[in-house]
C-alpha cells in the first residue's frame, strides 16, 4: 500500500472523477456524474451500497487501499448506486456519503451501531479488510463483498509488539476466512489472490479486479543529471532504510541524487541515517509529484510487500521504470526486465540500480514499455468489474435465501411449486 503521498489526490474532486471515469467508458456507456442523465445501456443503479473500511481518504495515513475505494465507491455512485462509507479517524464529504465511526481502534467497536443506526437496509456491504476484520458477517444480516488489499503476514510482526502481532495475524488468517465462509473475496492482485487461498479461502470464492491509474498532464522534461526516486509514506515496512543503505554504493558510480518524497512515522529516523545526496522532499502536491515521477530517472521501490503498488504504476504511465524486490503486490505491478527490474537481496538491488543507471538506452526502453503497459490500467474497467461482483454477490445471496426457503418448506411438508 503506498501511504500519504495518494491523499493529494483529494485536489481531484469528486465530480472531476466521475467526469474522467466517464470518459474512459465506450461509447454508449458512459456516465457524467451522480444523478446526471446515464446514456447508452446503462440504467441507474439504484442500489444502496455501504463500504465499512478502517481510514477515509482524507486520512493522513491514506494510501492504495483508501484510494481504491474512493474510486470504486465514487464510479458506483457515478452509475446511480447510492453509495456509502463507514470509516474512522478524519473523513471528508465528497460525491457518497462518509459517515465517521470513531477512531482508529474504538471504529471497531462503533461499526456495528453506526450500521444499525443509518444503513440497515443497505442492500449491500462491502467490508475492507485492511489487516484487522470488522467481522460485518456477525452483525450485518445483508449480502456482503469482503475485499482484501493485501494479507499482512509478517508486517504484523514488524509494526506491533509480540502479542498484538499474535492476536493480529490469528484474526486476519483464521477468523476472516471462518467469518466471510459464504461471502465473495475480492482483491486486485494474483499475489493477493495467492494469500486468500494459502489462508483457506476457496479458490471459487475469489474474484480479482484491476486496479487503474489516472491519466497524467503533460510530461515534463526527464532530468540530464541522474534522478532517482523513492515514493511513500516512511513506515517500516517501506524499508526506505534499505535503499539509504544501498545508495552509498550506488552514488560513488553514478553520481546524481536520489529524493524520497513523502513523510512518516520513520522520516526523522531516516533523515539522520542519510548520508550524502539524498533530499527529503517531505509531502509533495500533486504537481510537484507529477514533476519527480517525470523527471526521474528510475523508482525505487524497497518494499517488503504491496497489495499492487498505486504508484508503480504512477511512474509507469510517465514513462518512469521501477526497481523492487521480489515481494507480493510489486511482483504483479512490474514485469521483470521488461517494465522494470525486480530483485532478491541488496546485492541484487545495488547491481540492477547501477546496472540501470548507466544503460540509459535500456532504461529509455524500459519507460516506454511500462507506459504502454500502464495505458491499459483504467479506473473505469475497475468500476465495471466491481459491478459485476456486486451482481454475483446479489445473486448468491438470493439463491441461498430461495435454497433455505424450500429446505424450510420442505421440512413442513410444502411444495412451493404448487400455487396456493
Amino acid at each position: 500500500m503506498t501511504e500519504g503521498l495518494e491523499r493529494d489526490r483529494l485536489s481531484h474532486d469528486s465530480a472531476s472523477w466521475q467526469r474522467a471515469v466517464a470518459a474512459e467508458m465506450p461509447a454508449g456507456r458512459r456516465w457524467e456524474s451522480a444523478g446526471a442523465e446515464l446514456g447508452g445501456d446503462v440504467a441507474p443503479d439504484g442500489r444502496r451500497l455501504l463500504f465499512v473500511a478502517w481510514r477515509d481518504l482524507a486520512n493522513p495515513r491514506a494510501g492504495g487501499s483508501e484510494v481504491l475505494v474512493d474510486r470504486l465507491a465514487a464510479g458506483m455512485q457515478a452509475r446511480g448506486a447510492d453509495v456509502a462509507l463507514l470509516c474512522g479517524g478524519p473523513s471528508a464529504q465528497r460525491a457518497y456519503t462518509v459517515v465517521r465511526s470513531g477512531g482508529t481502534y474504538s471504529q471497531f467497536l462503533r461499526a456495528p451501531l453506526a450500521y444499525w443506526r443509518r444503513f440497515r437496509d443497505s442492500d449491500l456491504v462491502v467490508e475492507v479488510c485492511n489487516g484487522m476484520p470488522f467481522l460485518a458477517p456477525a452483525w450485518c444480516g445483508r449480502p456482503q463483498i469482503c475485499l482484501v488489499n493485501h494479507v499482512h503476514t509478517d508486517l504484523w510482526r514488524m509494526m506491533f509488539p509480540r502479542p498484538v502481532a499474535a492476536f493480529g495475524q490469528f484474526a486476519e488468517s483464521q477468523v476472516l476466512p471462518w467469518a466471510h465462509r459464504n461471502n465473495l473475496f475480492l482483491t486486485v492482485s494474483n499475489s493477493t489472490a495467492d494469500a486468500l487461498r494459502e489462508i483457506g479461502v476457496a479458490d471459487d470464492r475469489i474474484r480479482q479486479i484491476c486496479n487503474g491509474v489516472v491519466q497524467p498532464d503533460p510530461p515534463t522534461p526527464r532530468s540530464t543529471e541522474p534522478l532517482f526516486l523513492a515514493l511513500g509514506r516512511l513506515t517500516e515496512y517501506k524499508r526506505i532504510d534499505l535503499l539509504l543503505r544501498v545508495w552509498q554504493r550506488v552514488r560513488t558510480v553514478v553520481g546524481g541524487t536520489l529524493v524520497i518524497a513523502g513523510d512518516g512515522p520513520e522520516r526523522q529516523r531516516l533523515e539522520a541515517a542519510a548520508g550524502q545526496g539524498v533530499i527529503f522532499a517531505g509531502r509533495v502536491s500533486e504537481e510537484e509529484k507529477h514533476r519527480l515521477l517525470c523527471g526521474a530517472w528510475l523508482l525505487l521501490h524497497p518494499a517488503v510487500i504491496e497489495g499492487w503498488g498505486i504508484v508503480i504504476a504512477e511512474a509507469a504511465i510517465r514513462g518512469t521504470p521501477a526497481i523492487g524486490f521480489d515481494v507480493p503486490g510489486v511482483r504483479d505491478s512490474v514485469v521483470d526486465g521488461e517494465t522494470g527490474v525486480l530483485v532478491r537481496n541488496e546485492d541484487q538491488y545495488a547491481s540492477a540500480w547501477v546496472s540501470l543507471a548507466l544503460d540509459r538506452a535500456r532504461t529509455e526502453q524500459m519507460g516506454t514499455a511500462a507506459r504502454v503497459r500502464a495505458e491499459q490500467w483504467h479506473w473505469s474497467a475497475a468500476v465495471e468489474g466491481f459491478a459485476a461482483v456486486v451482481d454475483e454477490a446479489l445473486a448468491r445471496s438470493a439463491g441461498r435465501a430461495r435454497t433455505g426457503k424450500r429446505l424450510i418448506a420442505g421440512e413442513r411438508g410444502i411444495n412451493l411449486d404448487t400455487p396456493e
